[in-house]
């Protein structure tokens, strides 16, 4: 049984006392009319439990055995009363308390208690924020742990909603999804959600129906918690300055609302507890500490975990990956983030042009994996819409040219797991690719070795 289904019913239960009370208060009073009433609500009670045990668990459970124990000693007593027989109160009473009892046991410790455990992911290339904390709920057979892919929307320049999107068929086969039209949240109320989407109304690329937003789902939950679906690179949590330039990844509806916030270290801990004071106040230091734990990023978990034997290599890819005498290339996966980008669009289109020249040079024996930012699209046509058809073009180009792998798919795992080295913008890609000791170059925009 479900952990709130069984909490709801033991509560409804417990309500049963009260009305013994009551019901004693009307006899002494000589009050019938009242304690006959008070019978009946008690046996409709027990029944309306004993319907939902029944539903829940199927029929023979001992707790509906003693829940119709219960109803039968209900109608014994309203017999007596309605047929005018003498009964001592007192033994009345302590008949009904040893029932209630004897149901209230049977509950306890005879009803499994399944916790049930929602994930809210809204893109498929951030599921392995979430996905190594499924596994280990989906592993326990106390708890039923359902993914829910979430609906999201892109931002149009005037503030209005764009298109709708819906990475439901997008996830690993091995994990069951559940959709989101037909989970009714409200009426479920799992006993904890997991989400890693933390900006509620504050991102002006895009938005998830606002229904999910942290500040409504900790309503139906008794534990929503958030684990970024970034990595950082570790920041000194005494360095003020260097605090300020955290505040845009820290200061986010979910790390307020949330009752629990799960972040990649102790150290990033630190740091954002001293953001989340700075932000709210001295006063709120011990609130923060107990909320924000530093127990690891399931982003760097999984990384760490994975070979080349757990990737499936498209075949599409292989011909820019193994050279003619069937050995492999080196393959370096080349990041655009949106950040480098938003800050120099026209600098960051030749760059990237550049770059392309660059490694055509080097096709023998390097192959390129290009990686834009999943959100790029609709970064662009958000923020800087007239610059799209020219990031467009770039992607034609490459593709046309054959230059090397294109990877806008919702796997990032396996681009890390195949490459041999990171060359790009910096973002948490490379904080990823130093958790498995890739080499790493970043990128400056401003070095053109070819201008066009």
């Amino acid at each position: 049984m479900k952990k709130h289904l069984k909490k709801q019913l033991m509560e409804l239960v417990g309500l049963l006392s009260d009305a013994h009370e009551n019901i004693v208060q009307c006899l002494n009073k000589g009050d019938m009319d009242s304690a006959v009433t008070c019978l009946l609500d008690c046996q409709n009670t027990a029944i309306a439990v004993g319907q939902k045990i029944d539903e829940s668990e199927g029929e023979g459970t001992t707790s509906v055995k003693a829940l119709e124990n219960y109803c039968e000693l209900i109608f014994q007593i309203y017999n007596q009363l309605i047929n005018g027989e003498s009964c001592v109160v007192d033994k009345l009473y302590k008949k009904l308390r040893k029932s209630l009892f004897e149901i209230t046991n049977r509950m306890k410790n005879d009803l499994p208690e399944i916790k049930e455990v929602v994930f809210l992911p809204y893109k498929a290339s951030m599921w392995d924020s979430l996905e190594t904390v499924w596994k280990k709920a989906d592993a326990d057979p106390q708890v039923e742990a359902k993914v829910i892919p979430i609906p999201y929307y892109d931002i149009n320049p005037d503030g209005t909603y764009g298109e709708m999107h819906y990475e439901g068929n997008e996830f690993p086969k091995d994990v069951p999804v559940t959709s989101y039209e037909k989970y009714n949240l409200e009426a479920n109320h799992p006993d904890e959600i997991y989400i890693h989407n933390p900006y509620d109304d504050q991102n002006l690329v895009t938005t998830v129906h606002p229904f999910f937003y942290s500040k409504n789902l900790r309503k139906y939950t008794d534990k929503l918690i958030y684990i970024p679906y970034f990595v950082l690179e570790e920041t000194d949590p005494n360095n003020k300055s260097a605090l300020e330039g955290m505040k845009k990844f820290v200061k986010l509806p979910a790390v307020l609302y949330a009752d629990e916030v799960i972040v990649q270290s102790e150290n990033m801990r630190k740091v954002y507890i001293e953001c989340m004071v700075m932000y709210t106040g001295e006063e709120n230091r011990d609130y923060f500490e107990k909320k924000i734990k530093g127990t690891g990023s399931p982003k760097i978990e999984k990384i760490k975990s994975m070979t080349m034997e757990d990737v499936a290599i498209p075949e599409e890819w292989k011909k820019f990956i193994y050279k003619p005498d069937g050995s492999r290339k080196k393959i370096i996966i080349y990041n655009t983030s949106l950040t480098a980008f938003l800050q120099d669009p026209e600098q960051m289109l030749k760059k990237i042009r550049d770059v392309f020249n660059v490694f055509v040079e080097h096709k023998a024996d390097v192959a390129l994996l290009w990686r834009p930012h999943p959100l790029m699209k609709a970064t662009i046509c958000s923020l800087k819409p007239e610059l799209w058809e020219e990031f467009e073009e770039r992607i034609k180009y490459y593709k046309d040219n054959e230059i090397g792998i294109f990877d806008d798919t919702a796997d990032l795992d396996r681009a890390l797991v195949m490459a041999d080295a990171y060359y790009g913008d910096p973002s948490s890609l490379v904080t990823l690719c130093k958790a498995v000791n890739m080499p790493i170059m970043i990128q400056n925009a401003m070095v053109i070795s070819n201008d066009e």
